[in-house]
């Protein structure tokens, strides 16, 4: 389902994103995911309606976070999930439509700061996301 307007969505649709972004917040922390950040992009973009950034450890635990997340979203929610960046895993961007999920190792999530970009600064961070 193409991201829409809160606005326009029924209930059930906002009851599907709820439940894919909590998935994929439980995901990262089963997967022992570092910085998980959750950022509501509501009426910021129409991309999506929420933007989750997280860290691993290594580019061998980003990878098989993102192999994980992708295979829960599909075997709990029916959902396929676009994947780019799995080869190299530095950086892998995961787009289940209504959340964007970016896994980092740590020097490249500093490199780009995405937070940084979407309005959040260094000393006062999104609230971290629950789980």
């Amino acid at each position: 389902m193409p991201a829409t307007s809160t606005a326009q969505r029924s209930q059930g649709e906002f009851d599907q994103v709820v439940a894919l972004h909590d998935l994929i917040l439980r995901s990262l922390d089963d997967d022992q995911a570092i910085d998980v950040v959750s950022i509501p992009l509501t009426g910021k973009s129409s991309i999506a309606d929420y933007m989750v950034i997280a860290s691993g450890r290594s580019t061998r635990q980003v990878a098989s976070m993102a192999q994980k997340l992708t295979e829960r979203i599909k075997q709990e929610l029916g959902r396929t999930v676009r994947v780019e960046g799995l080869p190299v895993a530095d950086w892998v961007l995961l787009d289940a439509q209504d959340v964007i999920v970016h896994l980092f190792r740590p020097e490249v999530r500093t490199f780009y700061n995405l937070e940084r970009m979407w309005g959040f600064e260094d000393d006062a961070p999104p609230a971290a996301a629950e789980s």
